[in-house]
């Protein structure tokens, strides 16, 4: 199985605003590393590259982020040990910090692309229920076989 991530962030600012154009300017080269890491798979992008544009929410300031990885190790590789980090650490300079899960992770079959509706439904799953092996986050970090079975018993 592979690991699917979605996060959210609700910009502070317009995406052609000059106090968030650091981070607009970088997305290609931040892209760009998780693309060259080790157990990447796929991401959300539309025809300009990325998915700043892609509106799921009533919000237009909320943008969305999308990928799947081989494991959780490789996705924590990527947002931990590159230069992602760097913008990670500044995420309050350009975003507002949330009451709710901005972000979730689940497993997904070998050959599947997640949908962004599956991927909301995942967030609204997890945000309802908290962590389960359906709908996570990095503090329980359920396995992909504690995912099978979860969903096999939810099935009945």
């Amino acid at each position: 199985m592979k690991l699917a991530q979605l996060n959210i962030a609700k910009a502070k600012y317009s995406l052609d605003a000059p106090e968030i154009k650091d981070f607009i300017d970088n997305l290609e080269l931040v892209n760009g590393i998780a693309e060259d890491s080790e157990g990447f798979v796929w991401r959300l992008k539309d025809e300009s590259g990325d998915a700043t544009h892609i509106q799921k929410f009533d919000d237009p300031s909320i943008i969305v982020n999308m990928s799947v990885w081989e494991s959780v190790d490789a996705l924590k590789n990527f947002m931990f040990r590159t230069h992602h980090r760097d913008f990670m650490r500044r995420k309050g300079e350009w975003f507002h910090r949330l009451a709710e899960d901005t972000y979730v992770l689940w497993w997904i079959e070998e050959d599947h692309i997640p949908t962004q509706e599956e991927a909301l439904a995942r967030l609204m799953h997890l945000r309802q229920e908290g962590d389960t092996p359906y709908a996570f986050t990095f503090k329980t970090n359920f396995t992909a076989s504690e995912a099978a079975i979860y969903s096999r018993d939810a099935r009945g």
